[in-house]
């Protein structure tokens, strides 16, 4: 296994813990803004449509995606940075 690989590993981990953090926290910021005085919905809420459902899921997704690949892709540049080699 190469040395960028194994540094990478705990490194990566770290970063995911907080990058989940802050796409929560985002997530919980997109969703007022988008004029929702309450938390999302759960799939489960029996008081609450079937499109405010999806929409919440969907845009969850999406940013929770777009952050996960945002820290890994920065934490792997940063890795190559340091030791030379992308740790892929």
């Amino acid at each position: 296994m190469k040395a960028s690989k194994i540094a990478y590993k705990p490194v990566g981990l770290a970063l995911r813990a907080l990058s989940g953090l802050a796409a929560g926290a985002l997530f919980k910021q997109a969703w007022k803004t988008i004029g929702h005085d309450q938390d999302a919905p759960d799939a489960t809420d029996e008081n609450r449509g079937w499109s405010e459902v999806l929409m919440a899921a969907v845009l969850q997704g999406a940013i929770f995606a777009g952050v996960k690949a945002a820290v890994d892709r920065g934490g792997a540049a940063a890795t190559r940075r340091l030791t030379g080699t992308w740790p892929g």
